[in-house]
Parts: C-alpha cells; sequence; structure tokens
C-alpha cells in the first residue's frame, strides 16, 4: 500500500489522544458536508427554475420570429413562404397580427395587445398547454378570445359567463381633426379561457382568431405583423436564423427566442454564475475549517514525524500524508453532501417539500452536470486548502 496514503487514512480515521482535535475534524467534516450539499442544492435549484422559465417561454415565444425592419406590418408573399418552407429545419409557420389595443368592461380600462392567430399556432408554441380555464380558440366560433390571468383579474372578467363582452378598440389611423365619438374601430367578444405564466405575459395579450384581427384592424388578406415559425427538435436556431435572414434580406429581422427575451436569458445565467461564486466562498469558508484541522494534526504529531523522518520517510513523503489527509476528509464529506443533496432533490420533485404556491412546488432538477460543478470545486479547493496547511511541515518543522 502507498505509504503516504496509508498513515494519512490512520490519521483521518483513528480518534487521537487529544479530544480537541478530534471534536475540530468533525466540525471540519460537517462543514464540508453542509457547504457540498448546499451548493448542489443551489445549483439544482437554479436548473429547475430555468427549465421552468424556459417552459413558461415555450408557451409566449416561438422558436424564430420574422417582423418587417421599416413599419408595424408587411405582406407575407409566396416567396417568403417558399423561402420558408424550403428550410428543411422548419416544422410549421404561423401568420401573426398584433397590435397595442384598449380593453374595456363594466367601467374598467386596460391597455393590452391584441394577438392575431391561425388555427394551428398551438403547434407554433405550448400556448393551449397552460390554459388555467377554460379552452382554447376554436376557428368555428366567432367573436371569442383568451386571455391572460392579470388582465382577467384587473377587469373582473369572468370566463364564458356570456354576460357583458369584452370591449376592444383600436384607434383609426389618419392625421388632422379626429371625431372623439367615432376615433376607434371595435369589436365585443366573449372570454372562452384564460393563460397563465410570468406576470408580464399573463398581462400581455388577449388572443384572437386571425380573421378577427384582420377585421378589427382594417388589415389586407395576407397583411400580417410577423410571421412566427416552429422548428424541429434538436434543429440549431442560430442557424436556422441566419439562414432565413440571409434568403430574405435586410428588409426583415429574423430573431430567436433567445434574442426575443435577451434580458431574460441574461438574468437567469447571470443570477445562476453569481450565486455559484457566491457559495463558492461559503465552501471556502468551510474549507478553512479543513486547514485548521490538518494544521492542528500537524502540531499533535510532531513527535511521529520525527520518528517517521527517522525511519526514511522524506519531508515530501511526510507533506503527502497531510495533502492525502486533507483531501480523504475533503472528499468523505463532499460525497455524504451529494448524496444528501441528491436525496432531497428528488424528495422534492416526487413530494413538493417545498412549494412556492398551493400548487406549485419549487422547482428543482437533478443534471449530472451540477454533480460534476461541485465535485471540481470542493475537490480542488480541499486540496489547496490541504496543501496551504502541509507547507508548514519542513526539515527544520520535524528536527526542531
Amino acid at each position: 500500500m502507498n505509504f503516504p496514503l496509508y498513515i494519512a487514512k490512520r490519521y483521518l480515521f483513528t480518534k487521537t489522544s487529544n479530544n480537541a482535535i478530534n471534536i475540530i475534524t468533525i466540525i471540519a467534516s460537517i462543514a464540508v458536508i453542509i457547504s457540498s450539499l448546499v451548493l448542489f442544492i443551489i445549483l439544482s435549484g437554479f436548473s429547475g427554475l430555468r427549465t421552468f422559465s424556459y417552459n413558461l417561454l415555450d408557451a409566449s415565444d416561438p422558436d424564430i420570429k420574422i417582423s418587417a425592419v421599416k413599419g408595424k406590418s408587411f405582406v407575407a408573399t409566396d416567396d417568403i413562404f417558399k423561402i420558408i418552407n424550403e428550410n428543411s429545419a422548419v416544422e410549421a409557420s404561423s401568420k401573426i397580427i398584433e397590435e397595442h389595443v384598449f380593453l374595456e368592461y363594466n367601467d374598467k380600462n386596460e391597455i393590452a395587445y391584441i394577438k392575431g392567430v391561425e388555427e394551428n399556432y398551438t403547434q407554433i408554441t405550448s400556448i393551449d398547454e397552460v390554459l388555467s380555464v377554460g379552452n382554447w380558440l376554436d376557428q368555428e366560433y366567432t367573436n371569442t378570445a383568451v386571455v391572460g390571468r392579470t388582465i382577467a383579474r384587473k377587469l373582473s372578467l369572468g370566463v364564458r359567463s356570456f354576460g357583458e363582452p369584452l370591449s376592444i378598440l383600436v384607434p383609426k389611423p389618419g392625421v388632422g381633426f379626429i371625431n372623439p365619438l367615432n376615433a376607434f374601430y371595435k369589436s365585443d367578444v366573449q372570454i372562452i379561457g384564460l393563460y397563465a405564466g410570468t406576470e408580464e405575459f399573463e398581462s400581455k395579450f388577449v388572443f384572437v382568431t386571425l380573421q378577427q384581427a384582420e377585421d378589427l384592424l382594417k388589415f389586407q388578406e395576407n397583411q400580417v405583423t410577423a410571421l412566427e415559425l416552429k422548428l424541429l427538435e434538436g434543429s440549431d436556431s442560430d442557424k436556422v436564423a441566419n439562414e432565413l435572414q440571409i434568403a430574405l434580406g435586410e428588409a426583415y429581422k429574423v430573431q430567436t427566442k433567445e434574442q426575443l427575451n435577451e434580458v431574460f436569458y441574461k438574468v437567469i445565467n447571470t443570477e445562476n454564475f453569481v450565486s455559484y461564486l457566491i457559495f463558492t466562498l461559503i465552501v471556502i469558508i468551510a474549507l478553512f475549517n479543513v486547514s485548521g484541522t490538518i494544521i492542528m494534526m500537524i502540531i499533535d504529531k510532531k513527535e511521529n514525524l520525527k520518528t517517521l523522518h527517522s525511519l526514511g520517510a522524506t519531508v515530501t513523503e511526510i507533506k503527502n500524508v497531510f495533502i492525502l489527509q486533507g483531501f480523504l476528509l475533503t472528499f468523505s464529506g463532499m460525497i455524504v453532501g451529494l448524496i444528501l443533496g441528491v436525496l432531497l432533490v428528488f424528495l422534492q420533485n416526487k413530494f413538493g417539500l417545498l412549494m412556492i404556491m398551493e400548487d406549485l412546488p419549487y422547482p428543482v432538477e437533478f443534471r449530472f452536470t451540477n454533480l460534476l460543478i461541485v465535485f471540481s470545486t470542493i475537490t480542488i479547493l480541499g486540496f489547496i486548502a490541504a496543501q496551504i496547511a502541509s507547507s508548514k511541515i519542513s526539515q527544520e518543522f520535524i528536527e526542531r
């Protein structure tokens, strides 16, 4: 057996005659266990939060959105659809009409967006999967709408009540004098469903059929504000967007989901990185206990070190004993912490131990990359801590 490793295991797992060192070793082990557990839980929590947030974006945003660079709308010609359909990564496309509107309901007012969508829109996003009440739009029924829960709450809207309709108003285009009594195009709709999502998303859209939006805004045939695309699973959205941008030319703006939510992605990734740094600092503080334990052990075993040196052990081998002892202390504590962390993540996913709301457990996600990050972080920092502590050992220290 490797000599330094054998001695390191003896020192670590055998009680010393000095009770204080035994207690310090236990405290150091607990500190490593807790720090590795917390770091893994935090990373798993952010992974779950990121996935949960991305799922919300799947309901609100397409994989790729095509809009006009100048003006609010453009005509979706056959040439445009030919370019889209020739791209093998595009699974489906849908015309979109989107515009600011005023909403009125029982003397209450709100500003939102109307979003006219085609029948195949549920192939573009998973909006139908986040309906909290009611149903998605049915093309057979006219003058119906689906709104966000926040809009419904602000306006006290009922779902499928078929009472007072929701009035959607759009200012008439033009210049000069406008008759205030006839300044808006108006459409009355019945609410048949409410969708859930982020607070911003819930307060943003009133979904109607594309034909209703065309009639309200007086759009021509094939006049749209955007085309939204769904890509095949595993497609590189950046590559597809670049190909479409080149083919369509500078008159059109092609954006991926990440570009449409650039700030959101930056915030999520920055929060994750900053949290990792903060808890890594906590790990470093916890590993000071490991360094302290090793230093105390070196002082306590000074007479033994003289004996080992007299028997032929080199200073480097003696240093390696305490480096390995610190490494084993860190490694064993980390393994226990990771086992507890994995167990808690699975329990949270199965039983919802921590709830955000009554029907929504805090999202956590098990990822091997998080295991690898914690393993690498604590192993490297633990090795450095042990290296620093063992640097006290020298020829003069042993012989003194």
